[in-house]
């Protein structure tokens, strides 16, 4: 092998692991699970204020810009390093509860009249847009060249990326709210109709399904042939996709009451949050519970796993940073507002934006 090839060949591999944070859960398969941990001590680095703003969305994070929407129809791109506002589109007449997801140069976020936005990420000016039949409440993923986007109108959309033309459209029997995950050439759907659909992607039909306890509108997250989510029943469902089985279910000792917070899932466990104000540690393997952590506020906000600590926030107004092995508590930080959104994470850095109109930086803050 010539020399210069195999030194490009050796500075590839050897490559820093991308850890930027483009969709709702991270990847396409909603693991939930950065690339590399936090700094142990966090701070704030800074914050920006919407005033009488409320976010409810994930920031997307891609080449130090923060994207992100909120419910009075903007959409911001704000700089990693200072919070700066790069630049502000304003939507008029709707909002945004789903959140942004990055690719190509390109901002894609859906609104509460069902339309689905193309912006261009360097400016924010609307490249297309498509209208589905009712509001949108989850995010974009992408297949190939395409993406995949769900409405309360009860269908799940395929378009070209690139100028929103519709592909195949897949419908259910009631609402879709959750981000379709993804695995090789088949889409997860978890519905409001009380069942997990598989669908074919290439063609646009359904593969198989399996009937769950309860509707629900958390998105599947996905490890190996395991699709972990829960539902409105209080249930929290570990299902084989490739055998369209129950593998096993878990649920709260203390009561049922529903999951709207989507898992974060490693080889071990699904770390998941309820509204009964407890985050849970779920054994994967057999669906038995490691742990559990009390806050003071029900858990919409999706957890996400850095290293041997996840972190989420919480209504009761604070950001959590907990072990993985035992759920202690080990770092909070009391916003105020509360919390429907989760974390994301890149460069070192968590950012996270609450219902009170603010979007927080933490990280390890430099020397003078």
């Amino acid at each position: 092998m010539p020399r210069i090839l195999s030194a490009l060949i050796i500075a590839f591999c050897c490559a820093p692991l991308q850890a930027d944070w483009p969709l709702f859960r991270g990847d396409p398969v909603a693991s939930g699970v950065a690339a590399k941990p936090l700094p142990g001590d966090l701070s704030l680095l800074w914050k920006y204020t919407v005033e009488k703003g409320a976010f409810e969305g994930t920031p997307a994070v891609v080449d130090d810009v923060v994207y992100i929407g909120d419910l009075d129809g903007a959409v911001y791109a704000l700089s990693l390093t200072d919070g700066k506002e790069l630049w502000k589109k304003v939507i008029e007449d709707t909002g945004f509860y789903g959140s942004p997801a990055y690719r190509d140069g390109k901002v894609y976020l859906g609104d509460m009249d069902g339309l689905l936005y193309c912006l261009d990420a360097k400016t924010g000016d609307i490249l297309w847009k498509y209208e589905t039949g009712a509001e949108i409440n989850g995010s974009v993923n992408f297949y190939q060249d395409k993406l995949l986007i769900g409405s309360q109108d009860a269908t799940l959309y395929c378009l070209t990326a690139a100028d929103g033309k519709l592909v195949w459209k897949y419908e259910i029997a009631d609402q879709i709210r959750c981000m379709p995950t993804i695995v090789e050439n088949r889409g997860f759907v978890a519905g409001c109709d009380a069942k997990l659909h598989i669908i074919d992607l290439d063609k646009g039909t359904s593969a198989t399904d399996v009937e769950i306890d309860a509707p629900t509108g958390s998105t599947p997250a996905v490890h190996g042939d395991l699709v972990v989510f829960g539902t409105e029943g209080g249930t929290v469902y570990g299902i084989d996709w490739k055998q369209a089985k129950v593998r096993w279910t878990y649920e709260d000792e203390r009561g049922r009451q529903a999951f709207r917070a989507s898992a974060a899932v490693t080889d071990n466990q699904a770390i998941i949050g309820g509204r009964n104000k407890r985050v849970a540690a779920i054994d994967i393997t057999n669906g038995k519970q490691l742990w559990t952590f009390p806050s003071r506020g029900r858990i919409d906000s999706s957890p996400v796993i850095a290293g041997d600590k996840v972190y989420f926030g919480s209504s009761d107004g604070k950001v959590y940073g907990l072990n993985v092995s035992d759920g202690a508590e080990v770092w909070s930080y009391e916003a105020g507002g509360g919390f429907t959104g989760g974390p994301a994470i890149s460069d070192d850095k968590l950012l996270i934006a609450s219902d009170d109109g603010v979007v927080y930086c933490f990280g390890q803050k430099t020397k003078p």
